[in-house]
């Protein structure tokens, strides 16, 4: 298979899991298996990370009259005093992101070593799955936050906590975690979802980077090709994700994240007999 096919082959998977609470992650190593990719090629490893970006800029297409009316807000609560400006939108995400990322940058060799394991993905993917079932079931009616606006700096720092659960352990699903890890700490399902959204904007955005970098340092440069291939991806996830949020919007404002659990366990089961068999 021509990698410009595989290559758009992924960046429609990265566009469709992306934001499921699904895990993009395990979709593209198990995409990435079954199109018979060398996974341990430099190329391909950092492929699968900076595609990510590609539907992370959908989020900000797709929420750019939020998120201007959160930059004009931000400022003018930055007059207000720090007090103000700490419950901010904005200042939740950073403070959520921070958590996340410090502990991350420690632990990269660790999420290397997971991410090339297909058991601990499928593990993660059942365990996932059960804990979203049982969080949705027990906290969806003791939701006390129905906005951003409303959230508090506890709760953004406890799912930033969540977050690096869903970094250490491919197949978690960083939405999955921030959605969960929202509910667990009061947020409602809209809240908690459009929560995700915004923290993987500098989530993904400081991965992607970072690997990208790392690549470039450490790795010879993409030939012509290779650049082609990452920009086909690129796109592709961008336009997919962005059709997906606006159907993922509705759809757990009307039927819950339940659905996605029972794919994530039928999903792990599925890929635990597979290695099995294997």
């Amino acid at each position: 298979m021509s990698d410009y096919i595989a290559a758009l082959l992924q960046g429609i998977v990265e566009g469709l899991t992306e934001f499921l609470p699904v895990s993009s992650t395990a979709h593209i190593v198990l995409t990435q298996e079954l199109l018979g990719i060398d996974r341990a090629l430099p190329f391909w490893k950092m492929f699968a990370v900076v595609i990510q970006l590609g539907a992370i800029l959908s989020v900000i297409a797709f929420f750019r009259d939020r998120l201007k009316s959160f930059l004009f807000s931000f400022a003018s609560s930055l007059r207000k005093g720090w007090r103000e400006s700490c419950r901010h939108p904005l200042a939740l995400v950073l403070v959520s992101f921070v958590v996340t990322a410090i502990p991350c940058f420690l632990i990269d060799e660790l999420i290397g070593e997971n991410l090339e394991s297909l058991w601990v993905i499928a593990i993660a993917l059942v365990i996932g799955g059960v804990a979203m079932v049982v969080i949705d079931r027990i906290y969806s009616d003791q939701a006390k936050t129905e906005t951003l606006e409303e959230m508090s700096l506890g709760q953004a720092i406890a799912i930033g906590f969540f977050q690096i659960l869903a970094a250490a352990f491919p197949g978690t699903s960083r939405s999955m975690a921030t959605i969960a890890g929202g509910q667990v700490f009061g947020l409602s399902r809209s809240a908690a979802l459009e929560f995700s959204f915004f923290l993987a904007i500098p989530v993904m955005f400081a991965a992607s980077g970072f690997k990208l970098l790392k690549h470039l340092a450490t790795e010879p440069i993409p030939s012509g090709g290779e650049w082609t291939s990452l920009a086909i991806g690129f796109v592709t996830s961008f336009v997919v994700a962005y059709a997906v949020i606006a159907w993922f919007m509705q759809w757990v404002r009307s039927r819950g994240f339940v659905p996605f659990a029972v794919y994530r366990v039928v999903a792990g089961l599925g890929l635990m007999a597979w290695l099995w068999w294997r």
